[in-house]
């Protein structure tokens, strides 16, 4: 079985040393990365030569690359890296990396050209003042072999050890049944659709599906994509949720496929038999990887102290131990939060940089969505630079667009650049100084407290990008620590600048005038913002990363305009399963007699609170009631408790803390009664499983609708621009509205056992196409 590997990836595997060094040193972007090695190589004469192909084996070990140069009148091989700022600020765990990275090419070369000696150089090459430091070695082609071959039995055996691995995963995979009784009833469906799009033969296929609670979306969806990887050789299975908390169904789900592959393992119970000699033992069972991801700071063991080894213990030493804590890795299940922190301390490195490690040689990897969808995502970058073929499995889909919407924000704000200017001195305070007047130029200009723009004013832009880089000059000779307000502010202008490169019809730019002034001629403070409205053009590359993408919910209608916005290419398939649930169980009323407009409020409370007080005498019990804001909420709360003071009420309130959302579930007991009453959209309408008699009905007086605002209305016209003034009131407005509203009223119904009502307060519930966008099982009906 032959293993065919990376120069580069051998190199990260086998010769990184040292601590891990976290220090912020400003980096050359790939753009001056290319640039800096196409200027070192147009200084050499003309024999010499650049991106040399080579390979080489060891044993069933292929490894190739391409070398960054040969000089064949020096008998010099070069590998060339682009830095920034002074040569020492290359940390030296980077530096033990190159010079293996060099010799390894050294050897190829000789090999492939039959050389006796070679001279082996690493050049760093400054991008801001284009300097080279040029470090050589003189090497003999022995001894280079033997570093070679030293590298290639360190990874060999590794190599070896995966692709046994993989050969017994695949065959596990292949054999493995469904790990429950049976289907669930829209389950199957679902899982043939996952199964289908996962099989497809070109890569980059997406699926939305729409399935209710009930089903077992996540079983439904992880069992079929591990169904699909033998055949497709699929190299790895992300699960990616919006919230930590989404985590814990599909640990469960995968810990029962494992569970299903140890049983299918043991070999059935045989007749006695006469006495044989004793066989070797069987080979353990293919488990799965599963690998789960914890925030950085929910992993992190030293909050207070800086990711390198002159602060934190477990960053020192980090790539000396690491390959310790690797291979006893390979011999635990699972890679859960709790294991690999213990693994990790056990071994005296950091948690969540052991996980990281991990990563590569995970089978399925659990995490939030930002780890492959945001600008400098992980598995992203891993994917692509290890060629990785991926299936993406995305729960609970709807969030996405919000969560890319703020990946892809920007905002600068004009304090925290006076707080930078006050810590700045030399040119540095200059480029700042140069910025803010930039800036205050712009506010005198505004008219309004909020004015969008068609575009970045270049001017403005150009005093942004010359501050960035004056800040990373300055950083790069002297590094600034966390918390400094210089370095603060650069990072949000870098973000900021990149943004304002990829700038376009999915974006705003806005100015938001703030309270109080200051600046020249005391002109008015504000905030710039490259606001993401449409985050298609950034999700898009992702999605054609993956073999296979499946994007779930219970709310993903209508589906067009979650293709639209998500940058879903224009053949994603589309499935609504079959609910599990009948009308019968759902009495869905409508209250068209209540308007909950703004303008309508002050004559709906008591209205609404005499409905509350109806159904619950009726039938006492356990229920929700939602509202758009918080002081509606309080406006209906104090009215019900003033015309029915003996119906229980509880409020969530807009501070609550995880301690004081807990209280308020808490409430919502089998034998329990009263109304909680909580906001659309918030931390008790969607996520919260009450099951039976522990939530019996819902009202929902509010559309959901976002508030009619100034940026609102923006982002509505820009939506007009992108895909039609017919479309933009709706995707801005209505189907993120009824999105909410149809998440909050799926609280009731959580089985096939539960019954409940929900009351869905204003007449424009009546209207046709907001009916359509509830879901198909509902039978709606008007108040009797």
């Amino acid at each position: 079985m032959s293993y065919t590997v990376a120069v580069r990836a051998l190199c990260e595997f086998t010769a990184r040393a040292g601590d891990l060094d976290l220090r912020f040193t400003p980096a050359p972007s790939a753009l001056e990365g290319m640039a800096g090695h196409s200027l070192v190589q147009s200084r050499r004469g003309k024999d010499y030569e650049t991106e040399i192909s080579l390979a080489g084996e060891y044993g069933d070990l292929r490894v190739r690359g391409r070398a960054d140069g040969f000089d064949p009148q020096a008998g010099q091989l070069e590998e060339i890296k682009t830095y920034r700022g002074q040569i020492e600020g290359v940390r030296a765990h980077h530096r033990a990396l190159h010079w293996a990275q060099a010799r390894i090419y050294a050897h190829l070369l000789c090999q492939a050209r039959g050389l006796q000696r070679l001279r082996v150089a690493l050049v760093y090459f400054n991008v801001g003042n284009s300097e080279e430091t040029v470090l050589v070695q003189e090497e003999d082609a022995a001894t280079l072999r033997a570093f070679f071959e030293q590298q290639c039995a360190l990874f060999l055996d590794w190599a070896r050890s995966e692709a046994a691995h993989r050969a017994a995963r695949e065959a596990a995979l292949a054999a493995l049944r469904f790990p429950m009784q049976g289907f669930r009833a829209g389950q199957r469906e679902l899982a043939v659709a996952v199964y289908r799009v996962a099989r497809a033969q070109q890569g980059g296929q997406c699926l939305m599906a729409q399935a209710p609670t009930g089903i077992g979306k996540t079983l439904g969806t992880i069992f079929p994509m591990l169904k699909a990887m033998p055949d497709q050789g699929l190299d790895r299975l992300f699960f990616l949720t919006a919230k930590g908390t989404g985590h814990g169904l599909a640990l469960q789900a995968l810990a029962s496929v494992n569970r299903q592959i140890a049983e299918q393992h043991q070999p059935p119970p045989q007749e006695p038999a006469a006495p044989q000699p004793l066989p070797s033992p069987p080979a353990p069972p293919a488990r799965l990887r599963v690998l789960a991801i914890l925030a950085r700071d929910k992993a992190c063991e030293h909050p207070d102290k800086a990711c390198h080894g002159d602060s934190c213990p477990l960053a020192r030493g980090f790539f000396d131990r690491l390959p310790a804590a690797r291979a006893a890795a390979l011999q635990q299940a699972p890679w859960d939060p709790p294991a690999v922190r213990a693994l990790a301390l056990a071994h005296d490195i950091c948690p969540y940089y052991l996980a990281q490690e991990l990563v590569r040689w995970s089978d399925v990897v659990v995490a939030d969505y930002h780890y492959f969808y945001d600008s400098a995502a992980m598995l992203y970058a891993l994917t692509q630079a290890q060629q990785w073929k991926v299936g993406v499995l995305v729960d609970e889909a709807h969030n996405l667009l919000e969560r890319a919407r703020r990946m892809y924000t920007a905002e600068l704000s004009q304090f925290a650049l006076a707080a930078a200017r006050k810590s700045a001195t030399g040119a540095v305070r200059k480029a700042l100084d140069r910025l803010s007047r930039s800036w205050s130029a712009l506010n005198r200009e505004q008219t309004a407290s909020y004015q969008a723009h068609e575009e970045v004013p270049a001017g403005l832009l150009g005093a942004v990008q010359r501050a960035v880089a004056a800040i990373a000059d300055a950083n790069a000779d002297s590094p600034m620590l966390p918390g400094d307000p210089v370095l603060d502010f650069y990072w949000e202008a870098l973000q900021f600048m990149a943004l304002a490169e990829q700038f376009g019809g999915h974006a705003l730019f806005d100015v938001h005038l703030l309270p109080g002034r200051s600046g020249p001629r005391r002109a008015p403070a504000s905030t710039l913002c490259i606001r993401c409205v449409v985050p298609a053009p950034h999700l898009a590359a992702r999605h054609a990363a993956a073999h296979a993408s499946v994007l779930f919910s219970g709310t993903l209608s209508p589906p067009h305009f979650y293709r639209d916005i998500l940058g879903l290419p224009e053949g994603t398939h589309w499935l609504e399963a079959d609910s599990p649930f009948q009308a019968d169980q759902l009495d869905v009323q409508v209250a068209g007699h209540i308007s909950t407009r703004y303008r309508d409020r002050d004559r709906s409370l008591r209205p609404i609170a005499d409905l509350v007080a109806a159904q619950y005498a009726r039938r006492p019990g356990n229920y929700l009631c939602f509202f758009s804001s918080f002081d509606y909420l309080q406006r209906v709360a104090e009215c019900l408790q003033r015309a029915h003071p003996d119906l229980p009420v509880w409020l969530q309130t807009p501070s609550m803390d995880e301690e004081g959302r807990a209280a308020f579930l808490a409430r919502f007991t089998e034998a329990g009664q009263g109304v909680g009453f909580a906001v659309l959209g918030g931390a008790f309408s969607e996520g919260v499983d009450l099951p039976g008699e522990r939530l019996i009905g819902a009202f929902v007086a509010t559309l959901g609708l976002p508030q009619v605002n100034p940026v609102n209305e923006e982002m509505k016209r820009a939506m007009d621009r992108q895909f039609g003034a017919d479309k933009g009131y709706d995707y801005s407005y209505l189907y993120p509205g009824l999105r909410k509203v149809v998440q909050a009223a799926g609280r009731v119904i959580r089985s096939e056992r539960d019954r409940g009502v929900v009351f869905l307060i204003d007449d424009r519930y009546r209207r046709g196409e907001v009916q359509a966008l509830l879901p198909r099982w509902w039978r709606v009906e008007g108040m009797r």
